[in-house]
Parts: structure tokens; sequence; C-alpha cells
């Protein structure tokens, strides 16, 4: 690997490329190639080449509505999407503080996030999550051990410049796993010929002495286009008021990307090279019996940037091969992606360079798809995509066995457009196969290699999963700027490996966890109506959905006779199971622009997840977030000033009502009081001789240092302070964060 880094480096010092954007939605600044991605690159790009003129600081229904977006069928305007789909765009995330990617899109309507300290945080969508949401990046899959809980997502933040949210089930594009939506992660657009951009941002924030930096050259010369980033990231502890500094919240991160392709006129090919390492620290939530305090280790300075036991160790490595060809009117488009992923889990303070958990996995994914010419109104798009995947066990202690997997799968999707009324839907075959090698662990009492009480640790196996999804929608233009949206979509996941054969002591989650290896496959339906209305002065959208899921997979507490908790070496056991489930929610949001440079700003988001057939201490599926409105007003002090550009204030509150619905049985989840945060955000372009020369933005988040436990962080279930009654670790208390970005025009 070191190898393989050093030839990555030794590229971006002769050349950079411009990472790509999903294969469906790519803009190429060919005349031939601008008939299918002008419009997307105009909304990108336009923020990006003019700082002169005035840009909302968030785009209005009626701009989005110009974006294209994937959707579930292929390439189309998000406003004939009958799909439920939010567009977060370059400029919202440059504003938006965060530790990572997810934090950055948690505030959208439908989505939460599952924390596990500061530094991991695992996407939600409308209360389903785990590795039911499929994350796509560089055009394909991302798969970093997707079956763990606490994993996070192995994405540079400063390398995406836009994102898709598909709400709902999904598995028509993206096969298994979409259950619950998928986020697309854009890079920028390659340049116009002849451009040569660079830029530099950077950020601290105070709480956890968050330091980051990212570094980035771009170009098109006569076609060959480039791109090169670097970026780096380092967090000590973040403190709250009840806690105080929660010793191993530290993280450091680091991000190297290289594009290098070339755009003609009958298509483009494009090589994306990616290198991801991040360390994050474990919180163990150990607590002095007589103080109540956290445990640090004797000499830790809580403020140390350096990596205390215990801990994890992430690298990941991609190469993706990206093809797109024009044929005739028709476009063809092939993707062929390596992925390796190694994690570590290092907890010895003895034996600091020996890890315990070591899981190292490759991917191979591929995708192959054609876009038909538009005939008559109708478009229509085939194609076959899947993975190939093996994982090996490279450390002394074991939680899933070594296995291979492989799948695809076969779709077609058609749209019709008939005057006002945009139809699509289409149809897809999965198969996987998964082949589990077993392991067998000797006893220390006995002679090497007797085999006389040697025992199996996991026993192989082969499954093979299959399915048949679709979807049909609908998008209608009721009245000029009100739309009308119906969708029917069905889902299907095959069980992963942990749910299937886990069985060791997780450190990162503090369980024991055992698998059950006559899961069946969860398959659901899910109905969407949405309707959205915009309008100079008030732009409204109601999404509505309900979802059933057959043989939903969960784990559950265990408990004995007594009703105790069981304890596998000395840690809590939970097995997965499955039963059926029934998720009624919605999202609602409203904004309205009363007067020039004044926006007032609702978004409600509601979920309801009940298990069925289950007694009441079973009834509600497990972390299901709580109903959240977020209510912000923002102020535009000047809009293309002379040397003040976009100045804004905007104060918001954050409110998370109490969730009442939760998993008790064996007390596996407790209820969650409700908490408001206040927040304010402020930033302002920089101009010098009509251009941008910097843009700068500040924010204060809990600004009244509120001490909360989001009912999705995992560190809420940690020890219980003798002292104060209180169970576990709280989130990070109030913060405050400066960002600056500096574009270079050359």
């Amino acid at each position: 690997m070191r190898t393989i880094l050093k030839a990555i480096l030794l590229m971006s010092l002769c050349s950079s490329a411009t990472a790509p954007a999903m294969a469906i939605n790519r803009a190429n600044h060919d005349k031939k190639e601008a008939n299918i991605y002008e419009e997307e690159a105009n909304i990108h790009e336009e923020e990006a080449n003019d700082s002169t003129r005035h840009q909302p600081l968030t785009e209005s229904s009626v701009k989005l509505n110009e974006v294209v977006v994937t959707g579930l069928t292929g390439s189309q305007k998000l406003k004939q999407s009958p799909a439920p789909i939010s567009f977060v765009s370059a400029r919202q995330l440059e504003m938006q503080p965060s530790t990572n990617i997810i934090d950055a899109i948690a505030h959208q309507p439908g989505v939460s996030q599952i924390t596990t300290g500061s530094g991991i945080s695992k996407p939600v969508i409308r209360g389903l999550g785990y590795n039911r949401v499929v994350v796509v990046n560089d055009g394909i899959r991302q798969e970093g051990q997707q079956w763990g809980d606490e994993h996070g997502i192995e994405i540079d933040p400063a390398s995406v410049h836009s994102v898709e949210i598909l709400k709902g089930p999904a598995s028509l594009m993206y096969g298994s796993d979409a259950m619950a939506g998928v986020l697309i992660f854009h890079s920028a657009p390659t340049l116009a010929k002849g451009d040569m951009r660079a830029n530099f941002s950077t950020g601290y924030q105070t709480n956890n002495g968050l330091f980051d930096y990212s570094l980035n050259f771009a170009g098109n010369q006569g076609g060959f286009v480039w791109n090169t980033r670097y970026s780096g990231k380092m967090a000590h502890a973040y403190k709250n008021k009840y806690d105080g500094y929660v010793f191993g919240s530290s993280l450091r991160e680091q991000a190297f990307s290289q594009l290098l392709g070339w755009n003609y006129r009958q298509g483009h090919s494009h090589l994306t090279l990616d290198y991801y390492h991040l360390t994050p620290g474990i919180v163990e939530g150990e607590r002095d019996e007589k103080t109540g305090e956290l445990e640090i280790p004797e000499g830790y300075d809580a403020k140390s940037y350096g990596k205390p036991m215990p801990y994890q160790q992430i690298h990941h490595y991609k190469a993706v091969l990206d093809n797109s060809w024009f044929l005739g009117d028709g476009n063809l488009k092939f993707l062929l992606g390596y992925q390796q992923n190694r994690r570590q889990e290092f907890e010895e303070e003895e034996n600091p360079k020996e890890c315990g958990l070591d899981f190292m996995l490759h991917t191979m994914n591929y995708d192959l798809h054609y876009l038909s010419p538009e005939m008559n109104g109708w478009k229509f798009s085939t194609g076959i995509n899947g993975m190939w995947q093996q994982s090996v066990n490279k450390g002394s202690e074991f939680l899933i066995p070594a296995y291979h997997l492989f799948d695809y799968g076969v779709f077609a999707t058609v749209s019709k457009e008939i005057g006002k009324l945009n139809l699509s839907g289409g149809i897809r075959y999965d198969h996987r196969h998964l082949h589990s090698e077993a392991l067998r662990e000797e006893d220390d009492a006995e002679p090497h290699g007797s085999g006389l009480n040697d025992s199996f640790r996991f026993q192989a196996f082969k499954r093979s999963f299959e399915g048949v999804t679709g979807s049909i929608g609908l998008a209608y233009e009721i009245l000029p700027d009100f739309n009308l949206k119906l969708n029917l979509a069905r889902g299907f996941r095959a069980p992963n490996i942990s749910e299937l054969s886990s069985n060791g002591v997780h450190e990162g989650t503090q369980r024991y966890e055992l698998g059950n290896t006559s899961l069946k496959p969860e398959n659901s339906w899910q109905f969407d109506l949405g309707l959205d209305y915009s309008s100079p002065i008030i732009s409204a959208e109601l999404s509505l959905f309900a979802n059933r899921i057959n043989h939903y997979i969960y784990s559950e507490k265990l408990a004995d006779e007594n009703n105790q908790p069981v304890l596998i070496d000395d840690t809590p056991a939970y097995q997965f199971t499955s039963g059926d489930a029934r998720i009624l929610g919605g999202e609602a949001s409203i904004d309205i622009h009363p007067v020039e440079h004044l926006h007032i700003g609702n978004t409600f988001s509601y979920v309801n997840s009940v298990q069925l057939h289950q007694p009441s201490e079973s009834k509600y599926l497990p972390f299901t977030p709580a109903p959240r409105w977020v209510s912000d007003v923002r102020y535009e002090f000047v809009c293309d000033g002379k040397t003040f550009d976009h100045l804004f204030v905007k104060l918001q509150m954050d409110c998370n009502l109490r969730q009442n619905h939760y998993f008790a049985a064996n007390d596996t989840e407790t209820a969650t009081p409700s908490y408001t945060l206040l927040n304010m955000y402020a930033g302002t372009d920089v101009k010098l001789h009509g251009k941008r020369l910097l843009s700068l933005y500040l924010s204060g988040e809990n600004l009244t240092n509120r001490a909360y436990q989001n009912h999705l962080s995992r560190l809420k279930y940690l020890d219980v302070n003798q002292v104060t009654g209180r169970r576990g670790v709280y989130n990070m208390g109030r913060n405050f964060s400066i960002k600056i970005v500096v574009p270079i025009e050359l």
C-alpha cells in the first residue's frame, strides 16, 4: 500500500484532475455533451464562476427544480422526479460547519445520523439506517465495512461539491441495501477548456479544537482534465457541561484524491484515485464511582491531538475508471472500480502496535448501462451492475468470518413526458451469493494442533438471495409552480455478513454480537405522496410516505430467565432477529420571503416506526429519530456589494421533541427528553476588483451550552454516573467555528 500511495503522490506532482460527478450527471463543456449535461453544469458552476452577481444563499424551489438529478429512473429534472429527492448545493455545504460529511447534511428534512462520538456518523433516512442506506461516490457504491453500526463514511467532505438525497427504496438503480434511500456525493464538474483554478480552505472549531484544511488544483487544457486535492483534519476531545472533556472522542483525518482524464467529442474517460485515512478514538465512558467523572489515563492531556487507547484506524483506497461514449443520440456508460478498506481497532496499552479486530475488505464494482435517445417523448435505459467482495480477518480477535460475495442486478427504466404529466418506472432483478469461511480456534490448554478440544468460532456456510424490485410514479403540474407527485416502489435488502454470522466482542459498540444464519431478505413496499409550490414570496413542500417492511432485521439485547442481561466475555450480548415493520411519516417545509433580503424558513420531520405482532416493549423499531422542527430567520445585509457580497446573518432554532417511541425490550433503549439548540451563522464574500477574494463564515452552535443527548447517539447507553444518576455520555456543548475559503484563478 505504501507503493500505491507513493505512486498516487507522484502523479499529483505531475498533473491533477477534477473528480467526476455521478456518471449519469456528468457535466462536460463539449458542445455534443452539453445537450445532456449543460443544465446541471450551469447550476453547479454559476456560483463559482460569477461571484460578481447576486446568488441566493439558499436556492429557491424555482431554481432547484431546474437541477438535473439521478432519481430512480435516470437523469431528469428535479421537478419531474416522482420520488422524493433533496438537493444540497455547493454553497450550502460551504456554509455549514461540520466534523464529517454526514454532519453537513444532517439538517436536511428526513435525514439524521447515528453517532459514536464526534468523529463517526452513520446516515439515517426516514428512520432507517445502518447498511439500508447506499452511499455513492465517484459514481460507485462506497464499500467500507458497511455492516458496522459505528463505521463512518470514508469520504473527504472537502471533495464533495453537491449531494443528492433519494428518500425511499431505490433498489431499482442501486440494488440490495437501498431500502431507506441513497446518498449521492457529487464531485465538481470538469472545467471549461482553457480554465485552471485552485482554492484553499481552512477552519477551526473552539469546542474540540478541530483544525482542518484543504488544497485543490484543477484545470482543462485542450480536453485534458485534472484535479488534485489534499485535505487534513485533527481534533482533540470535545466537552460538555456534564461530562467535561470526553476521553476518546479525538480524531485525525487525511485524504488525497487525484483525477486524470480526457474529454473528447464522443464522450470522456476519467480515472480517479482516492486515499482516505481516519484514526478516531473510541469512547468507553468508564467513570470513577466516587466522583462520577469520566476516567482519563494518568498523564493524558484532554487537549492532546494524539491517539489515546483505544482507537480505530481506517485506510481506504479507491480507483474508479469512468467512461462515457455517445452512440448516435444515445449514451453508453461504463464504470469499473476497485476499493480496499482496512479497519483496525487498537486497545492494548501494553502492545500499542498490535490490533485486536483487523478487517481487510476488497471490492470490485462494475456498472454498464445505456441511455437511449428520446423517441416521441419516451426515454429508455437498461443496464447491469453489481460487485465482487472478499473480506479477510488479519487480527487476533474476531467478530465476523472471512467471506466472499458476488452479486449482480439487471434493470430497465422508462419515462414519458405527456404535456404537464411525467410518468416513470422500471423493474430490476438482483442475485447475491455469499460464501463464509470456517474458523477453528485452538484450545490453549491442549497441545498445539491436537484438535482435541478445538472449537469452531465460525461455521462455513453458503447463502444465495434474490429479489425483484421496481417502481412506478408520476409528477403532474396541477397549476403553474404547483406540482403533485406520486410514487410506488419496492425495496430489497439481503442480510449482511454481520447479521448472519457475527460472533465476538465489538469494541466500537460495547456489545457481544451474535448472528443468525436463518435470516431472510428484507423486502418492502413504499408509497410516497408529494406536493410542492413555489413563488417569488413563498415556497412550500409536503412529502408523506407509508412503508411496509417484511423480515425487518434488528439487534435484540439478550436476557436470562431473571431478566438480567446476558454477558459474554463480560460484555452485554445482542443477537440479530427479524420481524415485520410499518413506518409512517413525512417532511414539511416552508420558506417565506416577505420582503427583500429577509427569509423565514421552517422544516418538520416525523417518523413513526412500529414492529408488527410484537409485545409492547418491542413495539417500536430501534434507533427511530425523534420528531424534529428546525426554524430559521436569515437576513442578507449586502447583496452584490463592491467589497462585501452575500453578507448575511442567520438565527436558527433546532428543536428535537421527546422520543417516547423506543425499543424498550431488555433495556435496549430508553426515552429521550426534548431539547432545543440555538444556533447562529454569518458569512460574507470579500471582493476585490469585482472578483471574489475569499469567503468568510462564522458560526455559533448550541449557544446556550445545553447539555443534551440525541436519541441516535450510541454514547447515550454507556455507564451510569453513580453520583448524578445520569446514564451515558452527552453530546457536544457550545461550539464556535470559523471557516475561510480562498479561490484562486490561474
